[in-house]
């Protein structure tokens, strides 16, 4: 009974957020929240059939996540800021994107089951793409600059007073953590690097649109192949997709100008395998069955982690690099870990 009950809770989540996805991808919550709609009014304003505008009002009603006057439909307190602005410190409009890109791809998952081979990245398309982005968005926007990176002076100070100091950001994606670190610091230039063609086509995008393309690039290529000379180099929520971790962080070492340091945030999980698990690490958990380890498997890796990087193990690759004194930081946060590494 107990696993009926949860796997029956379980359909109706996901149920509901396909529904949320749809209503996401045709711009009726954007309609709604500009003023309450009838279904006929939605149905105008977003081009959809009447008949659906009424079925979707009424179950997202239902589901309480719209609240209903007579025939007026409007969106519940709070739910535009989880859905709607994306980059807002309480967004999370992105759980309805990750549910249906992980639908679409597991019957490829069930096959590379069998095979043993790899699904490339970019085949997992703009669903995944956009929904970790946007995911890490807001914690980029909020809390790198003004949370995180405070937490280690050195790098404070470094970012602030040395004179055209330059960041290398691995893993970039989308770009958004490149162009936080610009915009909190005037004087940084930054390089971002990814191997996804299409989340380094958006970053640049992303920066000329923030008005600072001018201090950032983005490169398409291998962490484990960038060079330079650079006071920082970051690496967030990457690593672990990385096929050759230890080459990416050795090349980082030698990157680095004397002084500079390498921070990476990644996964937030026990140090040992318990079972069963807590929340966030079920969740890690499939996400690397679903994406993270199909992903990386396609890459020809050195080995292949998954989502779930432990501690012990970054601060192993880290010593195996050439890192003398690996450290993991006191920075609270529910979805990472933070290391420094100099």
């Amino acid at each position: 009974m107990t696993f009926s009950e949860r796997f029956l809770n379980a359909l109706i989540g996901a149920a509901e957020l396909f529904t949320v996805e749809l209503g996401r991808e045709l711009g009726l919550y954007a309609a709604i929240r500009e003023r309450p709609l009838s279904p006929a009014e939605l149905a105008k304003a977003t081009g959809i059939d009447e008949r659906y505008a009424r079925e979707w009002l009424e179950q997202q009603s239902a589901a309480g996540l719209l609240t209903v006057e007579g025939d007026a439909y409007a969106l519940a307190p709070g739910l535009d800021a989880v859905l709607l602005d994306e980059g807002g410190p309480d967004y999370l409009g992105t759980a309805g994107e990750f549910a249906l890109g992980l639908a679409l791809l597991t019957p490829r998952v069930t096959e590379a089951f069998k095979t043993g081979e790899g699904i490339p990245y970019a085949d997992y398309g703009r669903h995944i793409r956009h929904g970790i982005a946007a995911f890490n968005r807001p914690m980029f926007d909020h809390l790198l600059t003004t949370a995180w990176l405070p937490a280690v002076p050195s790098i404070e100070t470094r970012l602030r007073s040395a004179p055209g100091a330059r960041v290398l950001d691995l893993g970039c994606g989308a770009g958004h953590s490149s162009i936080a670190l610009a915009l909190a610091y005037p004087a940084v230039s930054v390089r971002g690097v990814d191997l996804d063609e299409a989340s380094v086509v958006e970053a640049r995008s992303a920066a000329a649109k923030a008005g600072v393309a001018d201090r950032v690039s983005f490169t398409l290529g291998d962490a484990a192949e960038a060079a330079g000379s650079y006071d920082l180099v970051t690496i967030f929520e990457a690593l672990h997709d990385m096929g050759d971790p230890v080459g990416v962080l050795r090349r980082a070492r030698a990157s680095l100008a004397p002084g500079g340091s390498v921070f990476i945030g990644d996964e937030r999980v026990a140090d040992e395998f318990t079972a069963p698990a807590g929340e966030m690490e079920r969740l890690q958990y499939a996400f690397s069955v679903l994406h993270c380890l199909p992903a990386t498997r396609a890459e020809n890796p050195v080995l292949a982690n998954g989502t779930i990087l432990r501690a012990p193990t970054l601060l192993g690759w880290a010593r195996e690099a050439g890192y003398e004194d690996p450290r993991v930081l006191d920075i609270e946060n529910d979805f990472w870990c933070f290391y420094r590494l100099s």
